[in-house]
């Protein structure tokens, strides 16, 4: 397929502060209450010509609008540009990505949904539901929090799939049962994929703060000790959090970190 121009993030945040048009950027202000900005949708449901237009299985499709850029995901790649509402139009511009080796089916839906949202669609949000029209294509999208809410932070078993220093993230073994769970009454356990633990924590809308934390003293080594280094490490003290849908990413004044998930 064509590639997409891939450009460095600075550009693509350069091009939005110098850019200026006749419409509403999507953080604007003008651009109102009703409009997408600052929300994410997931689509629903895809047509062209009048038939569905399946996607390809296990994918969906995901925009992010964020101050005067948006963000989109369909499976394969992630791409980034900048996104304006000139009226009843969405203007999609500088819209750029990864470039991902991914199946042949994933890299035609990113092709035709790059096209599309490059082409200037019609947009028209009705309450959580965004519609998007171009010629005979229709994509409808729920808002985020209405598709996939975010679970509940106390109660759930957290397990950890990733661990993040700064902008490299890398994977946990697929044999490595690493999780916590912080309860209610303000408890947390868990293991690190060697040792299990327990404790104190309290919470705020954006930081954890452990405490009294005792584990076990089993020798780690390889990967196993490498992670449950970075565990240990990670509950010494206060971090922050993220929390969106069934993901869960913890991150330390040091900038390494947990990704973790929920079923």
């Amino acid at each position: 397929m064509k590639p997409i121009l891939a450009l460095p993030l600075s550009l693509l945040l350069a091009a939005g502060v110098a850019g200026c048009g006749k419409g509403s950027g999507a953080g604007s202000s003008d651009a109102g209450k009703n409009s997408p900005a600052g929300r994410t949708f997931l689509s629903s449901s895809l047509t062209d010509k009048g038939k569905p237009r399946p996607l390809v299985s296990g994918s969906r499709i995901r925009l992010a609008f964020k101050g005067a850029g948006l963000e989109v995901h369909a499976g394969c790649n992630h791409f980034t540009g900048d996104a304006e509402f000139d009226g009843d139009r969405l203007v999609v511009s500088n819209l750029g990505g990864s470039e991902m080796g991914c199946s042949q089916d994933l890299m035609k839906q990113d092709e035709w949904l790059t096209g599309f949202l490059t082409g200037k669609p019609n947009w028209r949000l009705d309450g959580d539901t965004l519609i998007l029209t171009r010629a005979e294509a229709r994509i409808e999208l729920t808002d985020r929090r209405v598709a996939d809410p975010d679970r509940p932070l106390q109660g759930a078993r957290w397990v950890v799939e990733g661990t993040l220093d700064g902008d490299t993230a890398a994977a946990v073994p697929g044999d490595v049962d690493a999780h916590l769970t912080l309860s209610d009454n303000g408890a947390v356990r868990g293991d690190t994929g060697c040792n299990t633990f327990s404790g104190k924590v309290t919470t705020t809308k954006s930081a954890i703060t452990f405490s009294d934390i005792v584990v076990t003293n089993n020798a780690c080594s390889g990967e196993r000790g490498a992670l449950d280094k970075a565990m240990r490490e990670l509950l010494r003290g206060t971090v922050k959090y993220q929390l969106e849908a069934d993901k869960l990413t913890l991150t330390g004044k040091s900038g390494t970190g947990l990704e973790l998930k929920t079923g």
